[in-house]
């Protein structure tokens, strides 16, 4: 091997090894052939979790988004929707914003959107920076793992986008990633292991739906958080019309049959779209955006305290008041220890913002 060859092996390894450096939890750079791109999520490293729900699978994308920030201030984009169907050059009615997501480590702020509608629409996704920059991030040479569900549901015989994929988040070395799936509990919370390696059958999820008056195996949990209750590791899993259920993590096994407890009934008519818990003043705090009753605010603390909802009834358990001065929320978020992130709908203009967590 004469010198020249040496020097040009030894700068190729250098530079796999800056590649691998660069793309941690085994991710290959490539294009992320997503068929769309809904639910987010952040996990390690600032790793960003893309659900995709007619590919009844994850993706693991790493957006090299790693620079710290404690606080970013304030944020405001008014007319965001309009912005980026300009930027990719459609217009604002052919543009759907699917889910948002504030990166912990940069309080840069990820959107998920299609372009276009139906089955043809294209997965885009988009960074906004604090500062209201907004730009689109490359699919399509990104380091990237996706894992497919080994239980999908069947696809919907009207044609209609079954719903898969509701809600995500990372816990403790595992996706949890609530939707529907082929099994006898339709109702299903996955636990998938990352990096990822294969997705096992989910867990099967059964409530009692206070306003129906009856056990439910096959309405999917809306949005969920991951929450601590009585030194438990617990979701708080919020469903359509709207019952407030917390689930045992300990219990997401494949192919198990979990059964959630139902400690609040906050009313028919109403789809939970986000929710969050924050601490304010020494106590913790649900926030909980809805399709119907605006947002609601729910005391945190003691949950263990209230008892398991059996029966047909009203609004009951947790109590909640409505936050009057916000309306038209669509997504919700955490942005950092003192704000909140949402994205409202005011007129067809969709304004992002940061708030005062209340």
């Amino acid at each position: 091997m004469n010198a020249r060859t040496f020097l040009r092996l030894c700068a190729l390894l250098t530079l796999a090894a800056l590649v691998l450096a660069a793309a941690p939890h085994n991710l290959q750079a490539g294009k992320a052939d997503l068929k769309a791109a809904g639910a987010l999520a952040f996990g390690p490293d600032g790793i960003l979790f893309v659900g995709d729900t007619p590919g009844a699978a994850v993706y693991a994308l790493d957006v090299q988004d790693r620079t710290p920030v404690k606080s970013a201030g304030s944020l405001s984009v008014e007319g965001i929707n309009i912005k980026i169907a300009a930027m990719i050059g459609i217009a604002p009615d052919q543009l759907l914003i699917n889910d948002t997501a504030v990166n912990p480590i940069s309080k840069n702020v990820y959107i998920s959107v299609s372009r276009g509608r139906g089955t043809d629409a294209v997965p885009v996704l988009f960074r906004v920076t604090p500062a209201g920059k907004i730009s689109e991030v490359s699919l399509d040479d990104i380091p990237h793992a996706s894992v497919r569900f080994a239980d999908p549901p069947s696809p919907a015989a009207n044609g209609r986008q079954v719903e898969t994929i509701t809600s995500m988040a990372y816990v403790d070395g595992n996706v949890l990633v609530a939707g529907l799936s082929n099994e006898e509990f339709s109702s299903t919370l996955r636990s998938i292991p990352f990096p990822f390696t294969e997705a096992t059958r989910g867990a099967g999820i059964q409530i009692f739906h206070g306003s129906h008056g009856r056990y439910e195996t096959a309405a999917p949990v809306r949005t969920f958080v991951p929450y601590e209750i009585d030194h438990q590791k617990q979701i708080l899993a919020a469903y359509t019309c709207t019952p407030l259920v917390k689930i045992p993590v300990s219990e997401l096994k494949p192919g198990a049959q979990v059964h959630g407890t139902t400690i609040a009934e906050l009313g028919a008519g109403n789809r939970p779209l986000d929710m969050i818990v924050y601490e304010k003043s020494g106590r913790h705090f649900i926030l909980m955006a809805n399709s119907s009753r605006g947002v609601m605010k729910l005391p945190a603390d003691n949950l263990e305290t209230y008892k398991p909802i059996t029966a047909h009834t009203e609004p009951a358990g947790v109590p909640y008041e409505t936050i009057a001065d916000l309306q038209g929320v669509q997504h919700l978020n955490q942005f950092d220890d003192g704000s909140a992130l949402i994205l409202e709908n005011h007129n067809g203009a969709m304004n992002l913002r940061t708030i005062p967590l209340p």
